[in-house]
C-alpha cells in the first residue's frame, strides 16, 4: 500500500485547521506528528489525518446522534 504525504497547507485545507491550531493541537496531544521529510520540510501522513477527521466526526455523532445526521438546535423552527 502506497503511503501518501501531505505539506502543512494541504493539511489545512483538509482539517479546516490554521497552522497554530495545528501546531498547538500537536503540542497537546490532539493531533498527529509530522515526520521529516527534509532539514527544513516536514508533512503529515494522510491516513493518519483521515483516522483523525474520522475521530472528530465519531465524536460529534456520539454527543449528537440525529437520525439524519443534523445538529440538533434549540427554539428555531423552519417556516411553514
Amino acid at each position: 500500500m502506497t503511503k501518501r504525504v501531505l505539506r502543512r497547507k494541504a493539511v489545512e485545507v483538509k482539517t479546516g485547521h490554521s497552522t497554530s491550531t495545528i501546531y498547538e493541537k500537536m503540542a497537546a496531544g490532539e493531533f498527529p506528528r509530522p515526520i521529516r521529510l527534509g532539514p527544513r520540510a516536514v508533512g503529515w501522513l494522510e491516513d493518519e489525518i483521515d483516522a483523525y477527521i474520522d475521530q472528530r466526526t465519531a465524536e460529534r455523532n456520539r454527543m449528537n446522534p440525529h437520525p439524519r445526521g443534523r445538529l440538533q438546535t434549540g427554539g428555531a423552527r423552519e417556516p411553514g
